[in-house]
């Protein structure tokens, strides 16, 4: 399956813009030929990562496109913010932890629903965080 190979780049400004990330996700990965419960898992880790958007730094981008990544085909979504930027990322991941009114279970939920998740950060200086999913054998 040939899917277009341009990033698709939606900025998240509001909480509409969460579901528009997340509906775009889940119609590239149905593209890629992932299955119901994948689609389902990338797509509320692209809603976890656009909340932490809204929440923490009030605007930023999500950035999906079909990469390679390790040697294997995956559907990449980046998250981008310029923000206060993470302070302390491996804390950041852990469950229960949240510097603001959250759970702390978004950064660590959309660890564990994708296959790899990177957090680029520092204070002062935003977030990019990139996470994939691989892209099924024979899509």
């Amino acid at each position: 399956m040939t899917v277009a190979a341009e990033n698709m780049v939606i900025a998240v400004k509001v909480s509409g813009d969460i579901v528009t990330a997340r509906q775009a996700g889940r119609e590239l990965a149905a593209q890629l030929g992932f299955s119901l419960t994948d689609r389902t898992m990338i797509s509320t880790a692209i809603s976890e990562i656009a909340r932490n958007i809204t929440s923490y730094a009030g605007s930023g981008e999500i950035r999906l496109l079909v990469g390679d990544r390790e040697g294997r085909q995956a559907l990449v979504v980046q998250a981008e913010d310029q923000g206060p930027g993470i302070r302390d990322i491996a804390r950041a991941l852990d469950d229960g932890y949240s510097t603001g009114r959250g759970l702390g279970l978004g950064l660590p939920g959309a660890q564990r629903l994708m296959d790899r998740l990177i957090v680029d950060s520092a204070p002062g200086r935003g977030t990019l965080i990139e996470m994939w999913k691989w892209v099924p054998n024979g899509a």
